[in-house]
């Protein structure tokens, strides 16, 4: 990263305000290193500011003729500046350049608002100073800050989230007009129409996309994860991963991959979802005029889940969001987990009142495109479409550490029993496959040889119950009794109601 402007700049004073310039003859580091924390706790959101080394300042102005720094003491300043810095708490190193200007050379020091204040430097440089302050910026002086501002100072402790920093490896180009207008079209702002003659820039900063400062200007994360093409090459792992476990032993695995700005990507995860893994079942009950019709999952429940995943998403943690499908369940898992004012008890008792939002601006823009509601309504709205559709209570879990946050969604119980005696009903017709190929085709049925083995696991099944269980009339199973008992496989003892079968042949 470089200095975003050029010491001409600096010095005509027509970009960058003067309250964000300080002029030093040489380097003090006793002087220079409180400004520099004092720049870094930017405690007004000006956007930090600049030192200029080899320059004599009158009233806040540099005096010409400028001195400039000795060619011979650059290296040595330079040296003692990185040392120097390393002595601001937490850690926060400006960014320094050396200038060439009208035959001399200077040393420029940005200092842009740090993004884990407050910043503390020593009060002083002597050895045995234990002191330390947080010097703030106040019109063009650097002061130790009152109660009152220190309280603000604190209260901006990594007030700037991920999502509305600045992203400073990334240029105004890496945004699409395409995508910005498509969701202003959306939305119906009324920028939509100004957008076609309006000057980019300001159409960016109307939309608080990219940074203000006016000598430098670049995309803001927020505005790179939906309206940049690939925002992966800024965020790896912005990504939402569909896994897929069809069966409990783990070896028919599908996995999808859903890239690209975060709406699109949302979007286009919960139409695979709702296309290739939510399902319905009807089911017809004797007597009643209308059929039971239930999901295996109810689609505004992973709607929300997901939606919630996404806005919550550390998108400084490379790790994807992934929709974990297993035969019963579906749990998307994201990262980091839950702030510590969501509590573990809270959690289980779906007792969750949070004020902490983690990128509040992917908020904003989900909510304008209707994708989520915020307002902690999350929970409510997922237990709701569970219970309307009769499906189990969701889980919603993280671990100690906050590394992680899970919410699981079982699928409802009829259909899981449904499809359990599918797959048992699929083993079951491949035994049955084999042993017909060892036997008379002529004398048995498919159907034949799956009431045999229903017997053979239980003797103790009616002719009801068998039919039941295979999916067919009583009348077929009957009949496939009488083949096996005239074939001696099979005979019955005691009655009908409370007898056994016996098996005379395997």
């Amino acid at each position: 990263m470089s200095v975003p402007t050029n010491i001409r700049t600096l010095l005509s004073g027509n970009v960058v305000e003067w309250a964000r310039i300080e002029f030093k003859e040489t380097w003090d580091a006793d002087a220079s290193l409180k400004t520099i924390c004092a720049f870094a706790n930017d405690i007004d959101n000006w956007g930090g500011g600049y030192i200029v080394i080899g320059i004599r300042e009158k009233d806040g102005r540099p005096e010409y003729p400028l001195l400039g720094v000795p060619a011979e003491k650059i290296d040595g300043y330079l040296k003692d500046m990185l040392n120097k810095c390393k002595l601001i708490q937490p850690e926060y190193l400006p960014i320094v350049e050396v200038a060439d200007y009208e035959g001399k050379k200077f040393i420029v020091i940005w200092a842009p608002g740090g993004n884990s204040r407050p910043y503390s430097s020593p009060k002083s440089m002597r050895k045995d100073n234990r002191e330390r302050i947080y010097f703030i910026r106040k019109m063009a002086s650097t002061i130790a800050p009152s109660e009152a501002e220190k309280r603000d100072l604190y209260n901006l402790a990594n007030n700037i989230p991920f999502d509305d920093r600045v992203n400073h490896e990334a240029e105004l180009a890496d945004l699409n007009i395409t995508l910005i207008q498509s969701y202003l079209k959306e939305i119906g702002s009324s920028l939509y129409q100004e957008s076609e003659s309006m000057d980019f820039v300001d159409l960016c900063k109307s939309m608080n996309i990219i940074s203000t400062l006016p000598e430098y200007t670049k995309p803001k994360n927020v505005g790179l994860m939906f309206f940049s093409l690939e925002p992966e090459r800024f965020f790896p792992y912005a990504q939402i991963d569909v896994v897929e476990f069809p069966d409990d032993t783990g070896d028919l695995i599908r996995e999808k991959t859903f890239r690209g700005p975060l709406h699109q990507q949302l979007r286009e995860a919960l139409l695979y979802i709702k296309n290739s893994i939510i399902q319905e079942q009807i089911i017809k009950v004797d007597g009643v005029a209308e059929a039971r019709r239930f999901f295996n999952i109810p689609f505004a429940a992973v709607e929300e889940a997901l939606s919630n995943a996404v806005y919550h998403k550390g998108y400084d943690v490379r790790e994807p969001i992934e929709v974990r499908v297993e035969p019963d369940r579906m749990i998307i898992v994201s990262h980091p987990g839950a702030d510590r004012s969501i509590s573990q008890e809270g959690l289980r008792e779906y007792r969750v009142f949070s004020r902490r939002y983690r990128n509040r601006r992917i908020g904003e823009f989900l909510k304008e495109m209707h994708l989520t509601e915020g307002r902690n309504t999350g929970f409510r709205k997922i237990r709701n479409a569970l219970r309307n559709n009769g499906s189990p209570e969701p889980l919603f879990e993280t671990d100690e550490e906050r590394t992680y946050f899970a919410t699981t969604l079982f699928f409802h119980p009829d259909f899981v029993r449904s499809e359990t005696d599918e797959r048992e009903n699929d083993r079951i017709n491949d035994r049955i496959n084999d042993r017909i190929n060892d036997r008379d085709m002529e004398k048995f049925s498919a159907h034949d040889w799956a009431v045999f083995e229903i017997i053979q696991q239980n003797p103790d099944l009616t002719v009801a119950l068998i039919a039941s269980q295979l999916g067919v009339s009583e009348s077929t199973v009957r009949r496939a009794i009488r083949k096996l008992r005239s074939n001696g496989f099979i005979q019955r003892e005691g009655s009908n109601k409370k007898g056994t079968w016996v098996i005379l042949k395997q």
